[in-house]
């Protein structure tokens, strides 16, 4: 390295010293801030106490109709599945071998299920029924695994009152400590 290089040296990095910190204040420059309004269609997260569920209601007749439409290739008749998942039956088999793991067996809220079917379903169209769809294919398969009646209608108030079979199945798995 030549005199006149190391003599710049010092320069350099008092330069670098004054200017990093400005640089590093206005980020990268990539994308721009989201407003509420344009994050508001993405925001559609529904919480196991039913905060978030959307206006609408259905019920398990219209469901039946909304399933056999769309559903019923990926999840058989009556969600028995084949196939893909089965849905309906399995109670009383989660503390054996050959567990099934259903909607009305495993599933611990009922807001998630509502919640699952509106994000992602159906599968090739996710995102695409109504909210009363998706209120009705809720109601449907609740009813077919006994939690609701046949004829119950539901919307944000009665969902969230559900009470799943297994909602007390799961253990925390970071409980909170009562020692401290």
């Amino acid at each position: 390295m030549s005199m006149r290089n190391v003599l710049r040296l010092p320069a350099l990095v008092a330069a670098a010293c004054v200017l990093a910190p400005a640089a590093a204040q206005q980020g990268p420059g990539l994308g721009t801030p989201i407003s509420a309004a344009d994050l508001a269609p993405w925001d559609i997260s529904i919480q196991p106490d039913g905060t978030g569920l959307p206006p609408g209601s259905g019920n398990a007749t219209k469901g039946a109709e909304v399933y056999a439409t769309h559903c019923v290739a990926c999840h058989g008749v009556g969600g028995a599945g084949q196939p893909n998942d089965r849905l309906v039956g399995g109670q009383g088999t989660l503390d054996q071998l050959q567990q099934v793991r259903t909607i009305g067996s495993f599933w611990p809220y009922a807001s998630t299920v509502f919640d699952y079917i509106r994000r992602a379903m159906p599968f090739l169209a996710p995102q695409s029924l109504s909210n009363d769809d998706v209120y009705a294919v809720t109601a449907y398969l609740l009813a077919e695994n006994g939690i609701v009646d046949q004829g119950a209608t539901l919307d944000a108030q009665s969902l969230a009152r559900i009470r799943m079979p297994n909602r007390d199945g799961f253990i925390m798995a970071y409980p909170k400590r009562t020692d401290r």
